[in-house]
């Protein structure tokens, strides 16, 4: 694993009404959705990292910091930035950002844990036999 601060990478999503609050139920207007901001975020922030994972990890969120600043209309595309900052053991702390066509559209902080993909699945799993 050769994970260190200052790894970043991006997402990229057209806004349509499909991923708008309206469709995805977290308001009652035709803008882009939160939940997707915040999704957006996660993909970059796990494409900063993925490749520098071993064999069988991969990371999960844990926690997200985020503020949605300005409303974003279909017809636009929105981008994700995210940037390690932290490395603490299997802890990841990243600095994420949204933009719009015009404008910044979110800013906060991303956590994300390294995990053993099977042996988390396998966890979850256990659920369903309890």
């Amino acid at each position: 694993m050769s994970l260190s601060p200052g790894l970043r990478a991006e997402a990229k999503m057209a806004v349509t009404p499909d991923n708008c609050a309206q469709a995805v139920g977290s308001g009652a207007v035709e803008v882009f959705a939160t939940p997707m901001m915040i999704a957006l975020m996660e993909q970059a922030a796990a494409r900063a990292v993925e490749p520098h994972l071993a064999e069988g990890e991969t990371t999960v969120g844990t926690r997200v910091d985020v503020q949605h600043l300005a409303a974003t209309p279909p017809g636009m595309t929105v981008r994700a930035t995210a940037v390690l900052e932290r490395v603490d053991g299997r802890r990841l702390v990243f600095r994420v950002e949204a933009f719009d066509d015009r404008e910044q559209i979110g800013s906060g902080t991303h956590e994300r844990f390294i995990v053993r993909a099977a042996k988390f699945l396998q966890r979850a799993r256990e659920k369903e036999l309890s």
